[in-house]
């Protein structure tokens, strides 16, 4: 059963099972396709291919993450106030503080990002600071701290790098489907149809498994660490508040997507993909019952 001093174990061997996962799959691709072209310098390339991607969605991911958001370093005299509280917090976990990072973005929001402790960020939205109270702010940074505590972050970066990979080479073989041609004889003839089924097999894929590797990665993540947050300010119902408040707001954030979206401590894609069918797909446990766990 998962706890508070359990999960970080767990999240820990969930990375490893999902690098090994897209290192196999990976090379699974290029002997594929280099038995079917005879040429084995294919597979050669997607070995090394792989093992890149593994390096550098470890390495790098939470710069990807950030990147793909739109967040900015937070400027110490321009944001004293949340540089302070997040400190303060981090003393209280007993961890080094995270880089601190704002997004532009009237959507009030936040996330987490890092490999370990001593790497990780938190970037917070210009709507979350305008819309939350002191109390309420700090529920959502005891949040995202207990995410990195509990290395929560570092399968959820790592995802970011290898979901967006899947989606791109689906991207890739549509457009080979497309624009490759046709009409240079049998072996052009051979490797449209390969990229025709190729294509159309990764498009319908891809989204499957950003929901499956999102579900795998468990909404469990969420009430644990709004338990954890709880905790470390021991006043649940400021983080209650706050889910409330984010929760209302009804537009999606400008730089939301699929590849990110299970980061963010709400929705980024607003109140409606949290509704009626949607619910199914949601890579958050509907806000009702997280305040409802919280103040009970």
């Amino acid at each position: 059963m998962a706890s508070l001093y359990t999960q970080a174990d767990s999240n820990i061997r969930k990375t490893w099972v999902l690098m090994l996962s897209f290192f196999i799959a990976v090379i699974g691709l290029g002997w594929a396709f280099s038995f079917i072209f005879n040429s084995p310098v294919i597979l050669y390339v997607a070995v090394a291919f792989s093992i890149v991607m593994n390096v550098g969605s470890y390495w790098y991911s939470d710069k990807l993450a950030l990147k793909t958001s739109g967040a900015k370093p937070a400027d110490e005299k321009q944001f004293q106030e949340i540089h302070r509280i997040l400190e303060n917090l981090s003393i209280t976990v007993g961890i080094q503080k995270p880089r601190l990072f704002v997004i532009t973005d009237p959507a009030p929001n936040a996330f987490a990002t890092g490999r370990d402790p001593k790497h990780a960020a938190v970037a917070v939205t210009t709507g979350l600071l305008k819309t939350l109270e002191r109390s309420e702010l700090e529920g959502v940074l005891a949040h995202e701290l207990s995410h990195i505590q509990n290395r929560d972050t570092l399968v959820m970066t790592v995802v970011v790098v290898l979901l967006g990979f899947v989606t791109l080479l689906s991207h890739f073989f549509l457009r080979g489907m497309l624009y490759g041609g046709g009409n240079g004889g049998d072996r052009d003839g051979r490797l449209q149809i390969i990229l025709i089924v190729a294509g159309f097999a990764l498009a319908i894929f891809a989204p499957i498994a950003a929901q499956l590797i999102q579900f795998a990665i468990s909404r469990k993540r969420e009430f644990l660490a709004d338990a954890s947050g709880a905790l470390i300010t021991r006043y649940p119902e400021g983080l209650a508040s706050a889910l409330k408040k984010i929760s209302a707001y009804t537009q999606p954030m400008r730089n939301a997507n699929h590849a990110t979206a299970h980061l963010y401590i709400g929705n980024p894609f607003g109140a409606k993909a949290t509704k009626g069918f949607n619910r199914l797909f949601a890579t958050h446990p509907p806000i009702e019952e997280r305040i409802k766990a919280l103040l009970t």
